[in-house]
């Protein structure tokens, strides 16, 4: 029997060393009043139990009867001392790892029939979190069994549904024992039936949402604290649907961290959806049960069954009606257009669009959307679910419905702020390899008129708020110091991801941009992307080094922020040797403060500082032999429409636009990476050049063509394969020698060894 011998610290003092282990979930709450500080009006324990159940008090008018409400005893004196002195003696740390699991056992076991009273206390709340984090698996099952029937209670109370939340991560980590898995199986079966009952008030919850949320990705054996089911980052959704990511939909849609229950996922869905049904005008509405609902969606991507069970209730369908190809009737459509311009339901129907099965989508797009696009991309609510619909556009005849009807609309959709919707367009355009022209035209003159130059386009694109706010355009000057727009640098890194012959007049303004411009965007996030994408771009090796030229004397200075250090990268990779060799000789003179940058070391190992600074004619000549190595390798395996100029640099591209640009862009970061890391000079480490041929051998070689290459590939490969030690390594010698050879061939000096 252990004894509570230490003195007891002040209760003041126990609260804020034990709420220091839950600030981070405070303030995730914070926002929306989801603290656990007491309410001022009150100063009773009672004062964080809501009167109807619900965080939103008398805000929510709901069709279903208000659970009943719960008075809450207040903890007597006695039981109150004992759980403090509990708490005085784990975290005086007088404890070992197995005394800690039978001092935190018998606490919960006198905490039976009491649980409701002790989880909703402002102050012991903190003690049963972490009593339910330092049992055993036994012990934290018995609580939850013994509470069941409260459960949904404590889940809205303002301190109970920390605990809740913590017991729910407590049995995840216990999910990795395979024994205990049925023991957990059956206690979420008691708390889930209880749930169903009545599970409105608990999707309508500002507390009692995010505890659904968790038991949801319990089930489903994702990680509780996965971002990507609660709620994902902007620049994630971003990036997906402009397509610098790849679609979830493509994807591992939820990685099985532990072993999930899928039939109890089935049985709370269900029960969701009746609830749904049965309220729909309310749900449709509701912030909170929003939040639950695209959380319970983008864990159910994929199963089709499941979502043709719930989207159609959503938009108050029935599967059935869209199986049987019966049309959504006008007087719904007319509905959920209307409800797409309030938050909650827009955010719900951006999720529903983004996982809904084709025949779903098909149905929305023909029924609902169409000849009402241009109508939603103007609200502040709509246009973000008109986004998510042209991001998931699946094909090219509904991609000329949405150009249709948006396509001249980009000025004023640029002028109503609502530039969103036009790098939506833009994305999917390229995607499906439908309007690219047409959407650079748009744009183009959507910024700038007929009789003015198109130099101005790219200025204008980056600073779009300040142009089109702008009461005399004629006038407009860039506005140094101003930070670039997010949603304008999107969509120039868009459009310099289309061919070369769409966007010349994109091409002719960024390259005639001063100096000055070049290194104020070059210095911001957004500017710096949009400069990286028109180097990725299909744009003259000629132009891409005019654009390089201007950073002179400055590589150094971006070097040592985080976003112009890839900048700095980009530009070494496309410039030709004299321009590496200037950008590698500034970035000498910020060694010192460079390595103590997050990004310094990457850049400083990437571009082998260290070898230029110790030996610059062997550092020249390696870059030579990767320039050599690129245009033997694309000669061999590239496209067949463009060969590799004699005058151009490594990794640049001074042709036309090549049939395969993503495969070609593949093999330029392949050899990069065989010959990047600094090895000494002459080494063959990593990757082997063949002894020179004469200039016809080499130009026939390279019209071979790719099928006849692989086998001799292949043939070469197998001739390395020895079984005899000597032999390998007299065959290494060989190749060494060879390799020797061939580079004092090239050199016009002798090379130090």
């Amino acid at each position: 029997m252990v004894s509570f011998g230490s003195k007891a610290l002040p209760l003041r003092r126990l609260v804020g060393i034990m709420g220091d282990e839950d600030n981070s979930h405070k303030r995730s709450r914070k926002k929306m009043g989801m603290s656990r500080k007491p309410d001022k009006q009150s100063n009773s324990f009672d004062a964080n139990v809501n009167k109807n159940g619900s965080g939103r008090g008398s805000q929510r008018q709901s069709d279903w009867e208000t659970q009943r409400a719960v008075v809450r005893k207040q903890v007597d004196p006695e039981t109150t001392k004992y759980f403090s002195e509990i708490a005085n003696l784990i975290e005086s740390n007088g404890v070992d790892m197995e005394e800690r699991l039978v001092v935190c056992g018998n606490a919960l076991e006198e905490a039976r029939g009491k649980e409701f009273e002790l989880a909703t206390d402002y102050y012991l709340s903190h003690t049963m979190q972490t009593l339910l984090e330092g049992c055993d698996v036994n012990s934290l099952c018995s609580f939850l069994r013994s509470c069941a029937k409260d459960f949904p209670s404590i889940a809205m109370d303002r301190s109970g549904s920390h605990v809740a939340e913590t017991a729910i991560k407590s049995l995840s980590q216990h999910l990795q024992d395979n024994d205990v898995y049925s023991v957990i199986e059956d206690t979420l079966n008691a708390i889930c039936k209880v749930i169903v009952k009545n599970p409105g008030d608990l999707m309508c919850d500002c507390y009692g949402s995010h505890v659904l949320r968790s038991l949801l990705s319990l089930f489903k054996g994702v990680p509780l604290d996965s971002s990507e089911f609660n709620r994902r980052k902007s620049s994630s959704v971003l990036a997906e649907r402009l397509n610098f990511k790849a679609s979830r939909a493509d994807t591992d849609i939820s990685p099985q961290a532990v072993q999930g229950f899928p039939g109890l996922l089935d049985f709370l869905v269900s029960g969701m959806s009746k609830c749904i049904q049965n309220n729909i005008k309310t749900m449709q509405v509701d912030q909170y049960s929003s939040l639950v609902l695209q959380s319970a969606l983008k864990l159910l991507a994929g199963d089709e069954e499941k979502l043709l069970q719930i989207i159609p209730i959503l938009i108050g369908c029935t599967r059935e009606e869209i199986l049987e190809g019966d049309s959504i009737k006008t007087t719904k459509a007319r509905n959920i257009l209307y409800l797409m311009k309030e938050t909650a339901f827009s955010h719900l129907m951006e999720v529903a669009l983004e996982v809904a099965p084709e025949v779903l989508y098909n149905e929305m797009f023909t029924k609902v959307f169409r000849n009402s696009l241009f109508e939603l991309s103007s609200h502040h609510c709509g246009n973000f679910v008109i986004q998510a619909l042209i991001s998931h556009a699946g094909s090219q005849d509904q991609m000329e419905v949405i150009w249709e009807e948006l396509g001249s609309k980009f000025k004023d959709l640029l002028k109503m702020g609502k530039s969103g919707v036009i790098a939506s367009l833009i994305a999917a355009s390229q995607r499906l390899h439908i309007y690219e022209h047409k959407c650079c035209e748009a744009l183009a003159t959507a910024i700038h008129s007929s009789n003015e130059s198109s130099t101005c386009i790219v200025p204008r694109i980056l600073f779009l708020d300040s142009y089109f706010y702008c009461e005399e355009k004629s006038n407009w000057n860039w506005p140094s110091g101003a930070k670039m727009h997010v949603m304008g640098s999107l969509i120039l890194q868009g459009v310099f991801r289309f061919q070369n012959e769409f966007i010349q007049p994109f091409i002719t303004s960024i390259t005639s941009l001063n100096a000055d411009n070049i290194l104020e965007a070059a210095k911001d996030s957004g500017g710096a992307r949009v400069i990286e994408a028109f180097l990725s771009s299909d744009a003259s090796a000629k132009l891409k080094r005019r654009l390089i030229m201007k950073l002179r004397g400055h590589f150094g200075e971006l070097s040592l922020q985080s976003s112009g250090s890839f900048t700095v990268e980009k530009c070494f990779t496309v410039g030709n040797i004299s321009l590496r060799e200037a950008i590698v000789s500034e970035l000498l003179t910020v060694q010192s403060e460079l390595w103590n940058t997050k990004q310094g070391p990457h850049l400083m190992r990437k571009l082998d500082v260290d070898g230029f600074a110790a030996r610059p004619d062997q550092w020249r000549s390696r870059q030579e032999s990767k320039q050599s190595t690129f245009n033997e390798f694309y000669s061999t395996f590239g496209s067949s429409e463009t060969k590799p100029s004699k005058n151009s640099s490594f990794l640049s591209d001074d042709s036309k636009k090549t049939s395969q640009p993503n495969k070609i862009n593949q093999m330029r970061e392949e050899i990069a990476h065989l010959q990047a890391s600094p090895a000494p000079f002459l080494s063959t480490t990593g990757f082997k050049r063949k002894p020179n041929k004469p200039e016809k051998s080499s130009k026939k070689f390279a019209r071979n063509s790719a099928d006849e290459d692989v086998p001799k590939v292949k043939k070469n490969k197998s001739k390395n394969i020895v079984t005899d030690e000597g032999t390998s390594q007299s065959m290494d010698k060989a190749e060494k020698k060879r390799h020797r050879e061939d580079v004092l061939q090239k050199s016009p000096k002798k090379l130090k060894r």
